[in-house]
């Protein structure tokens, strides 16, 4: 039976190895939706900046201050879209800056504070590569050495616990015959 349970230790520490080492792939990922998303809202964006430039100093809110205090419906609703655009542009810019500041805080952001919609759609295209960079390596380690740990922890708990069962249930048996 011992050598059920190491095979299967093998294989846990194996499990974990291999999807340790797709983290770094899906923060990369991450990443690279992050920046195309960012790069595609400036785009939308870049009309507008180019008349708030023109007509207001480059002050984009001023612009949008513009559209929103019109009395005329279809501009005041045209402001609120491109407001839409610039918040979403400001939200994404905000991200990548955040997910570039050091080499781990892209790993942090996607772990604690991801954006949602950018998250979704990596977890729905994603491409199962392999990076055999440090980090990766670090990371498939540590994953597979956890792995096996918990197989370790509850096989041993296991074990304790149908010993202790085993005791207390064979008294009981012993007594009725």
């Amino acid at each position: 039976m011992k050598p059920v349970f190491d095979y299967l230790r093998l294989v846990l520490f194996v499990s974990g190895v291999l999807l340790g080492i797709q983290v770094p792939a899906f923060v990369d990922q991450y990443g690279q939706r992050l920046d195309a998303h960012t790069t595609e809202a400036q785009l939308s964006l870049s009309e507008f900046q180019r008349d708030a430039d023109r007509f207001f100093e480059g002050d984009i809110n001023r612009l949008l201050a513009h559209y929103q205090a019109s009395p005329d419906v279809v501009v005041n609703a045209g402001g609120q879209s491109i407001q839409a655009v610039y918040d979403r542009y400001q939200l994404l810019n905000s991200a990548l800056v955040q997910f570039n500041q050091t080499a781990y805080s892209g790993f942090e952001q996607v772990a604690f504070s991801p954006l949602e919609d950018i998250r979704q759609e990596v977890w729905q295209q994603f491409s199962h590569t392999i990076m055999l960079d440090t980090r990766a390596i670090v990371i498939g380690l540590v994953l597979g050495f956890l792995f096996s740990l918990l197989c370790e922890l509850s096989l041993v708990g296991c074990g304790k616990c149908c010993k202790h069962a085993y005791r207390v249930v064979r008294p009981i048996s012993s007594k009725t015959s």
